[in-house]
């Protein structure tokens, strides 16, 4: 399963969707789902590696990602725009690597 709890084809759609972004090098799953204590309703919690990426860029892919009708709240993070060491020791510690550009990871 590439993110824990989320059938396959949906979340290749969602990575094929944020990787089309040429800004984004790197694709993070954080938080419960990262962890394994996911639960039916939890959101997918994605960092996102794109130095060069601002917030209207980011308000406008959340909002492409809204277009696919997914049953699951997603959360993106600009990794470059977070200012909270408890957050990023998170993201470093229990982070798993979805995507990256030329490089596909597959977790669990």
């Amino acid at each position: 399963m590439l993110i824990p709890g989320i059938p396959d084809a949906e979340g290749q759609q969602l990575l094929k969707l944020i990787g089309a972004h040429p800004s984004v090098n790197r694709v993070v799953l954080y938080g419960s789902r990262a962890l394994g204590r996911q639960r039916s309703g939890s959101d997918i919690d994605l960092c996102l590696d794109a130095p060069a990426m601002g917030l209207a860029d980011l308000l406008e892919l959340g909002g492409a990602l809204d277009d696919l009708l997914l049953p699951w709240r997603i959360d993106l993070q600009l990794r470059h725009l977070i200012d909270h060491q408890d957050l990023l020791d998170h993201i470093e510690r229990a982070g798993q690597v979805l995507w990256a550009r030329d490089c596909v990871h597959h977790t669990r």
